[in-house]
């Protein structure tokens, strides 16, 4: 039998070419090519992030990583969500959701009060889903949304957190 349930956990090197590749996929859905000399953080996930002492998820079902996220220290009480990504035929089912909460989580048990993140002009269906999650435009410089979720007034996630706590 098959362990079709979705697990949400902390980046391991062995993740590195599928949660690479499933970035990768994602901005090539976007963008109609992928540039892959645009994006070396992610060549090496575990030096880039993990040892600098970032926060790098991935989504997994089946033993297969279909999604990724990550939380960045902004300086402060600001985290920045980067590299959300979940592979094209799961999207719509809940993943990106489940990333997001984790990282909301992770952000308030590091002391954060505030999430930025940024996505391109026109990239609706992203924008749709941050706003979905509270986040809230700010700014749009140079062809980029800018987006902000106050985490002390926002909601989201905290059901998740009552739920683990319990």
């Amino acid at each position: 039998m098959r362990d079709t349930r979705l697990r949400i956990r902390p980046f391991i090197a062995a993740d590195q070419e599928a949660a690479r590749r499933t970035i990768l996929d994602g901005l090539g859905a976007h963008f109609g090519f992928i540039d892959e000399t645009r994006n070396p953080d992610i060549d090496d996930i575990l030096t880039h992030y993990i040892a600098s002492g970032q926060t790098f998820i991935v989504a997994e079902m089946d033993g297969q990583v279909i999604g990724t996220g990550a939380l960045l220290s902004e300086g402060g009480q600001t985290g920045r969500i980067v590299r959300m990504s979940v592979v094209r035929e799961l999207r719509r089912k809940g993943i990106a959701l489940a990333l997001m909460a984790r990282l909301v989580q992770i952000a308030r048990e590091r002391g954060f009060r505030r999430l930025v993140l940024e996505t391109n002009i026109g990239w609706d269906d992203a924008i749709g889903f941050y706003q979905h999650c509270g986040f809230r435009e700010y700014e749009q410089t140079d062809g980029l949304t800018h987006l902000a979720l106050d985490l002390e007034a926002a909601h989201f996630g905290k059901e998740r957190d009552q739920q683990m706590r319990s």
